[in-house]
């Protein structure tokens, strides 16, 4: 992504972000799952109150 901190007008930093997108080589496909490394949920027991 280009440096656009010095960029003060916020119309022309979109600009120079969106050509700098542009230009950048394509991301590589996913090998894992998204969300892969989150922490799994055990599922409750059925028929137990929640309260």
């Amino acid at each position: 992504m280009a440096d656009t901190k010095k960029i003060a007008d916020k119309a022309e930093r979109k600009k120079v972000k969106r050509e700098a997108r542009k230009k950048a080589a394509p991301k590589a496909k996913r090998t894992t799952p998204r969300g892969a490394q989150k922490k799994k949920v055990k599922k409750m027991a059925r028929g137990q109150s929640k309260r």
